[in-house]
């Protein structure tokens, strides 16, 4: 496909490192010998799995998180009306991220980081607690996320001229795209909460990620929470990782996650 009106086409492959070996060899001879108006981008996540045919006939662009004190400049310039320990936690959370950083300046974000909050909570102080609705409350903040996207898709449609099957798919795409990105976060984010907890009970406050929430934290960091804690928070993150790896049933994983995090911080419920 050659270029139609620019002088160059750019083409990105996108998890370029899960290519098997046919697919590797296909794309060889276009990077050994590629025509002049064509720029081939492969994004990679792990460089490992890349042959090394591949990788020697590449020029490498690594890519890193941002700072954390870039973050909050960036912050600062966007919500300079900002209390400073709210600014300090969201260009935590953003860990790195100016897209995430973004998505918690919005006060939709803003309203579901409440909510969520108020889940990693209950999981401890509510002695009704239900790891259904815990787990629905996540994924309905997630759909809210993919809703908006597919408004916005769909009306990036308007603009473009596509057979109905493929808009539908992109509208499709955007939708799952940031259910997924949505429902990750949320993940970090309960994960760090119960890091907190941890930094809390240990002395060790500087620390603390969710710094507007440090009167809140000071309160539930006890001694007696602590190992259970730092339990949850690797339940979490295993729970994260499985998303990341495998095609998990988010309601099911969710409330399997929320069960176990019962069991850890406090009395499990009687289920029926």
């Amino acid at each position: 496909m050659r270029p139609f009106e620019a002088d160059r086409r750019v083409y990105l492959v996108y998890s370029a490192e899960t290519m098997n070996e046919d697919a590797a060899d296909a794309l060889l001879k276009d990077l050994e010998e590629p025509p002049p108006y064509a720029v081939i981008v492969l994004v990679a996540d792990d460089l490992g799995p890349l042959p090394e045919t591949i990788r020697s006939r590449c020029q490498l662009v690594p890519f890193t998180r941002l700072s954390e004190r870039a973050i909050r400049e960036e912050i600062d310039a966007r919500a300079p009306g900002l209390e400073p320990n709210a600014a300090a936690s969201l260009a935590r959370l953003a860990a790195g991220r100016l897209d995430r950083a973004a998505r918690l300046l919005d006060p939709e974000s803003a309203r579901r980081r409440e909510a969520l909050l108020e889940v990693a909570r209950s999981v401890y102080t509510d002695p009704e607690f239900e790891p259904g609705e815990a787990a629905q409350r996540i994924l309905d903040g997630a759909k809210e996320c993919g809703a908006e996207a597919k408004r916005k898709a769909e009306e990036g449609l308007e603009l473009l001229d596509l057979p109905t099957r493929e808009a539908e798919q992109r509208v499709r795409r955007a939708a799952r795209g940031a259910e997924r990105e949505e429902l990750l976060a949320s993940l970090e984010e309960l994960a760090s909460w119960y890091r907190d907890l941890v930094v809390v009970a240990v002395g060790a406050e500087r620390a603390v990620v969710h710094a507007d929430r440090r009167e809140v934290l000071e309160q539930d960091a006890t001694t007696d929470r602590l190992a259970g804690a730092e339990r949850s928070c690797e339940l979490v993150r295993e729970t994260w990782r499985a998303f990341e790896e495998f095609n998990l049933s988010p309601p099911l994983a969710l409330e399997a996650l929320f069960i176990k995090l019962r069991r850890e911080l406090g009395t499990t419920p009687v289920l029926a």
